[in-house]
């Protein structure tokens, strides 16, 4: 073969084997080089987190130890159920996806988020997807072909117990590999007996309860060690209500836990860290290897990586430290 030729093979071959430029839309870092084959993000609607601090729930408690957790994350402006569990779930601002109503409404044509969830791109990197609800206008989620298998309640309004029992079975009969989960108790609890009330801390132990047979379940089906599980929420509140411009309304814990996760990790140990709703869309496209492809709010928290440089696993290894045992 003739040099140039040759050369022009080669430079052609470079050019298809040089990774492209990193976009302003995608996650900053590449995927973590620990596996991760699976998400599970289980939200407790209206957990402020100092009422799960005072609330006895040991099964949240030792995820925490498992995993890396902060309880000054922020829910969305607005603090309301609906819009801001879209915007975990797509990673953008109730204004960016449009979902601004906080109910189940009367409408002639189904309404969809204007921009695609998490489900939809799970589907398009080839994961199937489950999506379990506790109140039935999560259905504004359930964008034909992008839920693989779902549950929403016939009446407005179901319990822990029931969403728990529909979670199990979706588990063992079908192992989504992107899995969302709603418990509405919590939220029920505050704006029937307040913020913090007795009633309220008993419906934090129950949900307690509840994501440990979660936990159980994916034990049992092996699948607990290849698994991330984001525990979170949508909101907090105070007296028996939540919503704009009060910060008992605006926070809300933040834990996750799986492999390659820092375990027992306090992620406020990083002051210029801000955790918000909209993280947990980018953390899970970024840990799953899911590409965005557009601009969103959230980023990626690689804080919670036990060693940062599996973000760059063939990036060199940082020099000797003089004087270091080797």
């Amino acid at each position: 073969m003739k040099p140039f030729v040759t050369l022009a093979v080669l430079l052609t071959a470079l050019a298809f084997a040089a990774p492209a430029r990193a976009q302003a839309t995608r996650p900053a870092a590449t995927r973590p080089a620990a596996r991760v084959e699976r998400t599970l993000i289980i939200s407790i609607d209206g957990l402020r987190p100092d009422v799960l601090l005072r609330a006895d729930a040991p099964r949240v408690r030792g995820l925490m130890k498992r995993g890396a957790f902060s309880f000054w994350a922020r829910s969305t402006a607005h603090s309301i159920t609906l819009p801001t569990h879209v915007s975990l779930l797509t990673g953008v601002i109730p204004e960016a996806h449009a979902i601004m109503w906080n109910g189940d409404l009367p409408l002639s044509q189904p309404v969809y988020p204007r921009v695609p969830t998490l489900f939809e791109l799970a589907k398009k990197r080839g994961y199937t997807t489950g999506l379990i609800a506790g109140k039935s206008k999560f259905d504004v989620l359930d964008k034909p072909g992008t839920i693989d298998f779902s549950h929403f309640p016939d009446e407005s309004k179901s319990n822990d117990a029931s969403v728990t029992e529909r979670t199990l079975e979706m588990i063992r009969r079908h192992r989504p590999q992107v899995m969302f989960v709603h418990l509405p108790d919590t939220d029920s609890a505050g704006h029937a007996k307040g913020w913090g009330s007795d009633e309220q801390l008993r419906a934090v132990h129950a949900a307690d309860a509840c994501v440990g047979q979660m936990l159980d379940a994916l034990e049992a089906e092996k699948l607990l060690g290849g698994t991330l599980v984001i525990l979170t929420a949508d909101h907090g509140g105070a007296g028996r209500t939540h919503g704009s411009d009060d910060f008992r309304s605006r926070h809300i814990p933040w834990i996750a836990a799986g492999p390659g996760v820092r375990k027992n990790y306090d992620l406020t140990l990083n002051r210029d860290l801000v955790l918000e709703v909209y993280d947990t869309f980018t953390t899970v496209c970024t840990m799953m290897d899911i590409p965005i492809g557009r601009k969103v709010n959230g980023k990626f928290i690689e804080d919670i990586l036990e060693v940062n440089e599996l973000l760059r696993p063939d990036a060199a290894p940082p020099p000797p430290v003089p004087g270091a045992l080797r």
